[in-house]
């Protein structure tokens, strides 16, 4: 079995980041999936140490920014900040997945925020927490549908138009709200805008009931002549209908690993526990031996521990070459669409290998949160849609 040792440096990050896990996220992972609604106040504590590895550059288990231009641009490897964050998120999610993005200032929008803001927006934001606002009712995975509008009103921009499916869209101080500002021009006019909590004409409609990631809010988001400050548009206001909405597409450069690195964490646990009952079931795993001469459910954990590791490796990579300065965007695709497939997959699995172990396992738990992560960040067609377009040399026009 091919496997890609974690870099040494990083080991201590990886051990802190499981210790939370452990301590902190499963004791209450049960409590917060049946108490819906209920902001975790446990978070608080861990959070600030979250900023506290953030800030020194250790790295942590939230949101990071892909940086593709400012000062350091020809520094090259940025010591591996990226993959950090990646190896932070696995091991969080092996704890609570809904809890890790239930973090404050975790948010994707801290992710948007990172990868195209200015060095004065990322100072003017800093220990913000940042929900993201993209999907809308009469869209969901095509991005380029945005209707939410833009109008340049002296030194403010009005918003209009509203938003589904918004994790964080309640408890978060801002949200990065995705809108256009001339429908007429496509995609090369939509824009993303910081909108604080508090904003006339910003309005939290309603929080949703989930299947999964109880934990973390869902909610519908509302923005009526909102006006937000010219200078909270992330990245430059022209219209440049050659380069199309590259900029703030970016942003899924580093959410879509960061995604995978979730499902990567629910498939290890669910692998993790379901290998502990077929033990204790009296079903030994033989890496030695084919599997067609093992035992039924030994030989489907075995194909289920590959699918893992493939899995694993993709989202590694796409992290690797952020820090490394090379466009990734192919490979946060794959990553994004093989881990998201592969998590419910493994998840399911081993809720059949295992039987009716119930609420006692947290295995039903963990399949019923791993849906969500083969759809937000795009859903799994939407990314086999990019590979296509990007390994075959077509534009989204001549490949839809």
């Amino acid at each position: 079995m091919i496997n890609l040792e974690a870099p040494k440096k990083a080991g201590a990050l990886i051990n802190q980041a499981y210790q939370a896990a452990a301590e902190v996220f499963r004791p209450i992972s049960r409590k917060y999936d049946r108490a819906e609604h209920t902001y975790p106040a446990e978070l608080d504590m861990f959070a600030a140490l979250l900023d506290g590895l953030n800030s020194s550059g250790e790295g942590g288990a939230g949101a990071a920014g892909v940086r593709r231009s400012g000062p350091d641009k020809e520094k090259g490897n940025r010591n591996g900040a990226n993959l950090n964050v990646v190896l932070g998120t696995i091991e969080m999610c092996w704890g609570d997945v809904g809890l890790l993005l239930s973090m404050p200032r975790q948010g994707l929008g801290n992710a948007a925020i990172g990868s195209v803001a200015t060095d004065e927006q990322l100072e003017r934001f800093s220990g913000m927490w940042a929900a993201m606002a993209i999907t809308e009712a009469g869209f969901g995975s095509d991005s380029a549908a945005v209707s939410t509008t833009a109008r340049l009103d002296g030194d403010h921009y009005v918003l209009n138009g509203e938003k589904i499916f918004v994790t964080s869209g309640e408890r978060a101080d801002a949200v990065v709200v995705w809108a256009t500002l001339d429908k007429s021009k496509g995609r090369a006019a939509i824009k993303s805008f910081v909108v604080e909590k508090g904003t006339p004409g910003f309005e939290v409609v309603r929080v949703e009931h989930k299947l999964g990631i109880r934990a973390s809010d869902t909610a519908v988001l509302r923005f009526e002549n909102c006006r937000v400050p010219a200078e909270n548009l992330l990245g430059t206001p022209e219209i440049d209908t050659a380069k199309g909405f590259a900029g703030v597409m970016q942003t899924f450069d580093n959410t879509r690993p960061l995604v995978a690195a979730m499902a990567i964490g629910v498939a290890r646990a669910a692998l993790e526990e379901t290998r502990r009952i077929l033990s204790e079931a009296g079903v030994s795993i033989d890496y030695d031996r084919p599997a067609n001469a093992q035992h039924a459910a030994a030989a489907e954990f075995l194909r289920l521990e590959a699918d893992y590791e493939s899995a694993y490796l993709l989202t590694l990579e796409s992290a690797w070459m952020a820090d490394n300065r090379k466009p990734n965007s192919l490979q946060a695709s794959m990553a994004k669409a093989k881990a998201g497939r592969s998590v419910v997959e493994i998840a399911l699995k081993c809720v059949e290998l295992t039987g009716a172990y119930g609420e006692e396992s947290l295995l039903e738990k963990w399949a019923r949160d791993a849906k969500i992560l083969d759809i937000f960040e795009g859903t799994q067609q939407i990314q086999q849609l990019i590979v296509a377009r990007r390994v075959l040399g077509k534009t989204s026009a001549q490949l839809k």
